[in-house]
């Protein structure tokens, strides 16, 4: 599974804010959620906001292994 949870951290460390990103930089509102709830998103986002955030891919998306079934 790959998780967005690093980016409101990221976010916050360099004081960007979720208004921001909408108002400022044209990100919008349904990719802010889809963020927010881990849906998949584009490369082409990714670099987006790496680009805005001046951070790398480390800092925004988290790889977590699905723990397989036990037999």
């Amino acid at each position: 599974m790959i998780t967005c949870a690093k980016l409101f951290q990221t976010m916050k460390e360099k004081h960007i804010s979720s208004y921001r990103l909408i108002n400022y930089y044209q990100i919008s509102r349904s990719m802010l959620d889809r963020l927010k709830h881990d849906k998949p998103i584009t490369t082409t986002t990714l670099n987006s906001l790496c680009e805005i955030l001046d951070c790398r891919v480390e800092d925004i998306i988290t790889y977590i292994p699905d723990k397989k079934d036990e037999q």
